[in-house]
């Protein structure tokens, strides 16, 4: 699950997610969303379930990974997280977590450093999330970002992308804390 507010391009981000673990990873996908009536600046989210085998639910029904953008998103969309879920959150937005299974990284920032504009910060959590995520790669994720922004923004969101994928690449996951639960539970 990908929430944040109404135009920090969750629902792009989310579409990008699809399509990296779909066309270009070759899995089943489907991707739905959800914004209130006040769209920007409301709360917002957009869900990819990603399947080998062919989907016949299209909601996520407990969060393998929670990306939450803001506080706001952080507290309304937590509560079906597994255990060994993994929260990621930009700390430049979100203050308190509910969980010790959590990364922080200032996407934000990122994406005003890299990108000239905090519109990009969707992409820095992409590039993030590209490293974390089995189910695809950073290169297919970069290809599909390529292939869905405006062309004109593609060079800013891809720096973006890669600030965050360095990131990630610099954080030992194997040092979270794990909960107690089964093993098959613990692909993440």
């Amino acid at each position: 699950r990908l929430s944040g507010s109404g135009g920090q391009g969750i629902i792009l981000a989310a579409v990008v997610l699809a399509e990296a673990a779909g066309i270009n990873s070759g899995h089943h996908v489907c991707q739905t969303q959800s914004y209130g009536p006040e769209a920007r600046g409301g709360k917002c989210k957009a869900e990819v379930v990603i399947s080998d085998l062919p989907i016949d639910y299209p909601r996520v029904v407990q969060l393998d990974l929670l990306l939450a953008m803001n506080q706001a998103s952080c507290d309304a969309y937590f509560y079906d997280f597994k255990p060994n879920g993994l929260l990621l959150v930009d700390s430049t937005m979100v203050e308190q977590v509910p969980t010790s299974r959590v990364i922080s990284l200032p996407f934000t920032r990122f994406a005003q450093e890299e990108a000239k504009t905090p519109m990009a910060a969707n992409m820095a959590a992409l590039g993030t999330i590209s490293h974390f995520c089995p189910w695809v790669t950073p290169a297919a994720m970069e290809n599909a970002l390529i292939n869905r922004v405006p062309a004109k923004s593609v060079e800013a969101n891809r720096a973006a992308f890669l600030r965050g994928l360095a990131a990630a690449r610099e954080i030992d996951i194997s040092a979270l804390p794990r909960s107690i639960i089964s093993q098959e539970d613990e692909e993440l």
